[in-house]
């Protein structure tokens, strides 16, 4: 069955915000912080059990809206914010408006939309049953985590605007 993607309306906000920052020492769940220094490689401090799947510049920050999330927990699903690894969820950010080489500014930093994140068995505990692809992107276009290289580091801080740039 094939699920839609949300509507625009389901982001309702006037300014999307960063609702809650996430952070581990490797692996999932990444857990809540008020403020973090941002730099080419992502969240200083934050870390990745997997290097090959995770990480790198062009995956610098990955990215969820707590709208999906609650989509999702809506259907069954367990998942938290942070549960699935992203190191951003924001609320009122319209994800249908997310491309590749979109810009995004949040607080300090610069982003760039570079992909939809493949979900992994690593997140499986956010599902109903462990159907971790029930994010993936090209199974149900509009719920996936979302990546972004760093253009321009600095400090993120919870609350702070996320902005797409024209």
């Amino acid at each position: 069955m094939a699920i839609a993607p949300l509507q625009p309306a389901a982001y309702a906000c006037a300014s999307p915000e960063v609702l809650q920052i996430n952070v581990s020492n490797g692996g999932v769940p990444k857990l809540p912080i008020g403020r973090v220094m941002v730099d080419e490689l992502g969240i200083v401090g934050d870390k990745h059990r997997d290097l090959k799947h995770h990480g790198g510049p062009e995956r610098a920050l990955c990215l969820y809206a707590v709208e999906i999330i609650e989509a999702l927990r809506a259907e069954g699903h367990p998942i938290v914010a942070g549960g699935s690894g992203e190191n951003l969820t924001t609320r009122g950010l319209d994800w249908s408006r997310l491309a590749r080489g979109r810009k995004l500014a949040i607080g300090e930093v610069l982003a760039e939309f570079t992909d939809w994140a493949t979900p992994c068995a690593n997140i499986a505990g956010c599902f109903q049953g462990g159907v971790f692809n029930r994010t993936s992107h090209k199974l149900h276009p509009g719920w996936s985590r979302a990546y972004a290289k760093v253009l321009r580091g600095g400090v993120i801080v919870v609350g702070d605007r996320v902005q797409l740039v024209e």
